[in-house]
């Protein structure tokens, strides 16, 4: 039996994160650690370690997909690993990325005004007023926080999908942080 390391449990961090993101949205700013953290890793490092160890996201697939027997096991379906679709996956999610920043600009310069709802899969709106009081913070700061946690739900979401249809961990072959620190590693390599 393979030994457990502490990085082993990070797929509750995963839940833990979710939870108090249901419960008060600002907390969704805690997920600019899934955003920086490989980042560092794979500039500082030049390796993919968060992908391997330390993305809790990978393990709670991992985990429901084998250990909960919720996957179908099937092949993940060969164009998932294609160039053009991790890379055209990786430009549409930034582009939804810098829209989210650019909503974010609007609030915070007065021009848009402050939307307490999540936006699963960038299209269907779900209010959720009641994860924030108004007046808490400035509205820019809540507007990111909607905007973020409605990115990482959404992302967690089409995981869950592919895990269920395919192999526990099918999003790990075209997850935009994935498809990004594999691009910093290849230059860091040269």
């Amino acid at each position: 039996m393979k030994k457990k390391h502490w990085y082993d449990y990070l797929w509750i961090w995963e839940i833990i994160y979710f939870t108090l993101g249901f419960f008060n949205i600002l907390f969704a700013w805690l997920g600019m650690i899934e955003f920086l953290l490989p980042l560092l890793i794979a500039i500082i490092g030049g390796n993919k370690a968060f992908c391997n160890n330390f993305c809790g996201r990978s393990q709670l697939f991992t985990k429901l997909g084998t250990t909960c027997k919720c996957s179908r096991n099937q092949p993940t379906p060969k164009f998932f690993y294609s160039k053009a679709f991790r890379y055209g996956f990786l430009v549409f999610f930034m582009t939804m990325f810098a829209n989210m920043v650019f909503q974010t600009y609007l609030v915070a310069s007065g021009a848009g005004t402050l939307k307490e709802s999540i936006k699963l899969f960038w299209t269907f709106r779900v209010p959720w007023g009641w994860a924030y009081t108004a007046g808490t913070v400035s509205d820019w700061v809540a507007q990111f926080s909607f905007g973020l946690y409605s990115m990482m739900l959404t992302a967690t979401l089409i995981g869950l999908i592919v895990m269920v249809l395919f192999k526990p961990r099918t999003w790990c072959t075209f997850c935009p942080m994935g498809s990004m620190t594999q691009g910093i590693c290849k230059l860091k390599a040269r």
